[in-house]
């Protein structure tokens, strides 16, 4: 199942083009990096919902802590472990 997995905007870079802005996004400890450029308004702090790399909507605190022990539930954080080594 393909579901948007929220985090917390850790830090942004800005591209030379809106289309290329780019973050770092921590999801309960993993953090990836992500595209940002369907979220012009996001700014480091802020949640957002992601989905396959791109963070599709900026969501408040509570509602991003609702949604991730949801997931974490229904045993679907699993595409967020990283690998071993």
């Amino acid at each position: 199942m393909c579901l948007a997995v929220p985090g917390r905007i850790v830090s942004i870079e800005e591209g030379s083009e809106p289309m290329l802005r780019r973050g770092k996004v921590d999801f309960g400890g993993v953090q990836k990096e992500v595209s940002l450029a369907f979220t012009p308004e996001a700014a480091p702090g802020d949640y957002v919902l992601v989905h396959v790399g791109f963070a599709l909507n900026v969501v408040d605190e509570a509602e991003a802590q609702r949604i991730f022990a949801e997931l974490e539930r229904l045993g679907e954080l699993g595409e967020l472990e990283e690998p071993a080594r």
